[in-house]
């Protein structure tokens, strides 16, 4: 019977050391908040556009036209722009 007197006591204390120990565990966590809308965005952490020039949009274009992909579309590219701003033709792409 003398075991039972201090029950209440013990089950108190189990219950106050887990408890604690749940709110140790949450201390650090960030709380929680609904995630920012569009309209709260800063200007600074919008993705902005680079301008294109003309030649450039041309050239893409022109790469897509031929179907071309990757260090190809890129040395075709590279190629078209250098010609259209020295007013020679565009050269050819070889598939490498």
């Amino acid at each position: 019977m003398r075991a039972l007197r201090y029950l209440p006591a013990l089950t108190a204390s189990a219950f106050l050391i887990a408890s604690s120990g749940a709110m140790a565990a949450n201390y650090g966590a960030a709380p929680q908040t609904s995630p920012p809308t569009a309209s709260t965005k800063s200007p600074s952490t919008m993705k902005t556009t680079k301008v294109r020039t003309p030649e450039s949009i041309q050239c893409s274009q022109e790469a897509d036209a031929k179907g071309l992909h990757g260090k190809d579309r890129a040395k075709f590219r590279s190629a078209c722009k250098t010609a259209l701003k020295a007013h020679k033709p565009i050269p050819n792409p070889t598939k490498s």
